[in-house]
This record gives structure tokens, sequence and C-alpha cells, in this order.
């Protein structure tokens, strides 16, 4: 039998490198199993941290080091592809954050024409962008946290503009609230604030690493997760909770082993479960998401509210993050999982689908 011939595409330009090579080790790891490797030829690609692609010889070395490499001497052409993406079947991007997630990679990967898992460039780039994927949900009907959108030249206009700004988020939010860039991932330039000085900080924070921003109001809730799988018919499954002692779910919390707990299944009231599955498939259609998403909710115990938080349209993917986790828990080990997202790719980039 012909072996499929599997680009795994990691590395990238985003604050989030490192955690994407975490997460292709596990995902080559898994595709190195006989079940799949009877099936799947893997040929890894690593994008470096200036954009230039390497090919597999030195991407292999990236993956058994784990490391990052320093940026190696460049073409003067970032276009120029390694001569092996030519033969390349079905490709498995795994590039979280800017430039990975956001449907630019997805464009690329689309010009191809060639299969990829994941979600193509609408659902990549809603998926993404706070905004964008909050007014999906609004008008999708799921519940969500009261906000609103602030724009960097707001934020950096005249005296007279800003501290009116920061008395309107006042008065409709309060404190504390959340002051989150539209379109960066893993809590990077995420801040809680609890009074004047600390908005106005946390706002040119924000405005320094994207031009939109959008601002949260705080709730007292537990955080949940559920995980989507499929096209078309996407299944949900069993429902996580993370908990964790700071004062937030920020970068070093998310990141830094020991800080934060993972309870899988979350232990929920046994009604509360199938409304989160239920929005968690309502949100991946909201996006037009494709494969894989992880949807993030609050839960507010004290009235039992349900409130979506967000989408990752591709979540971290090592053997210890949430996803994969509770995939596992509903009865889809790692392996079996990595071998279905290949299925979804090849099954929505067919001929008859994209008629």
């Amino acid at each position: 039998m012909t072996k499929l011939r599997v680009g795994l595409l990691f590395g990238g330009r985003s604050g989030e490198h490192e955690v994407s090579i975490r997460s292709a080790r596990a995902i080559f790891g898994a595709l190195s199993v006989e079940e799949n490797a009877n099936k799947y030829e893997v040929l890894p690609f690593y994008i470096q941290k200036d954009g230039f692609w390497q090919p597999p010889v030195t991407a292999q070395q990236v993956l058994t080091s784990g490391e990052a490499l320093q940026n190696l001497a460049s073409s003067p052409n970032l276009w120029q592809l390694p001569a092996e993406a030519a033969s390349i079947d079905v490709w498995f991007p795994i590039l979280h954050g800017p430039n990975g997630e956001d449907g630019t990679i997805q464009g690329l990967l689309t010009l191809m024409q060639v299969p990829y898992v994941g979600s193509g460039v609408l659902g990549s780039a809603a998926g993404m962008d706070k905004i964008a994927m909050k007014q999906a949900f609004a008008q999708a009907g799921l519940p969500q946290v009261k906000y609103i959108v602030v724009t960097r030249a707001q934020v950096y206009s005249n005296p007279c503009v800003f501290p009116k700004l920061c008395d309107e988020i006042e008065t409709i939010l309060g404190y504390p609230c959340f002051v989150k860039p539209a379109n960066l991932g893993s809590s990077v330039g995420i801040a809680k604030v609890r009074n004047r000085q600390e908005l106005e900080v946390a706002l040119d924070n924000a405005a320094s690493y994207d031009r939109r921003i959008i601002v949260e109001q705080g709730v007292v809730a537990r955080e949940v997760e559920c995980a989507v799988l499929g096209n078309d018919n996407p299944k949900a499954s069993v429902v996580g909770e993370i908990t964790y002692n700071s004062d937030f779910y920020d970068y070093e919390t998310k990141y830094t082993e020991g800080l934060a707990k993972i309870l899988i299944p979350a232990p929920l009231p046994e009604s509360v479960v199938p409304q989160i599955q239920e929005m968690a498939l309502q949100a991946f259609a909201a996006v037009d998401a494709a494969g894989l998403s992880r949807v993030d909710f609050f839960y507010v115990e004290s009235t039992g509210e349900i409130l979506i938080n967000e989408i990752n349209t591709l979540p971290g993917f090592t053997a210890t993050s949430m996803y994969p986790q509770m995939w596992s828990y509903t009865g889809v080990p790692f392996p079996s999982l990595v071998d279905q997202l290949i299925q979804f790719a090849l099954e929505r980039h067919s001929p008859e689908k994209s008629l």
C-alpha cells in the first residue's frame, strides 16, 4: 500500500514558537506508532522565527532536540519553499498564534491545492480574532460576558479622548475587567485590571501588540473546556476544567508545570455537561471551523449560567494538552486522534466537497 506523505509544519513567527515545537514532537510520535506508520510517511518542515522554511533534514533535528534554532542564513526569498514541499499529500500545520492559526498559512496551503488539517481561512481568521469571534457568537445567540471594542487610535489619541474612553469602560463594565489584544494567543498581552491606573497601563500595553483591543467584564466563574472533532457532523468530547491559584490563567500559569491543575472530566452537575457540549458545537459552526477546536467557557456556579469565552481552532497538541486529553478520556487515544484529523482533512478537501 502506498503511504500518504504528511507534511508536519511547525515553528513559525509567533511568540508560541516553542509551544509549536512541543506539539509537533507529540504529533510526530503519534504518527510513528505502528498503525499510523503503516499508513503515513511524515516529512517535517520547520519555519524559523524569521519566517524561513527549513527542509525535513533540518526540521528533524529540531524535533529530535526539542529546541528552536537560531535563525540560520536565510534565502532572500521567503517564498522559496523546500523542494520536498511539492511531494506532500496532506499538510498537518501545528503553528500556534499569528501567522499560524489566523488564516494566513491556511491561505498559502489552499493556494497549494493540497488538503490540510484544521479550519480554512475563514474559520481560522474568525477563531483568532476575538472581536470577530464574539460577533459570530452573538449572531448565533451564544451568551457571553459584556465587552467593549477599543482601537489603538483611541488609546493613542489626544488627552481629551482617552479619559472619556476609560470613563465609558468603567461605567459599562466596571472592575475588575480584562484587557486583551484582539489577535494574540496564549494569554499574551492580557491584563486583569482593578482600577483606573491599571486600566490605562493595560490599554497602552495591549495597543503595543495589536491595533484592535477588547475589554471584557470580569466574572466569578469556573473555567471549563470542551473539545470538538469533525467537519460537517462534529462531535463534542467530555468537559474538562482548569483550576489555578494565580489571579488569572496567564502565560506563565498556562505553560509552567504545576501552576495549573486539569480535571477531566470536570466535576459538574449532570445537566450542565450536555449544555456545554451543545454550545461548543454551535460555536464551532458559528465561525465555520473544521477538523478540531477547543471551546472555552465560564460556568457561573452561583447562577448556573454558562458563558462562552472563546474558541481555539488550533489548540496546543502536546500529550498533556487539554484537547488530546479530553479526547483520550472520551475514548479516542492520541495516535487515533491524529489519524482521524488527517482523514477529516482529506474528506474536507476532496473534489466532491469542493463543488
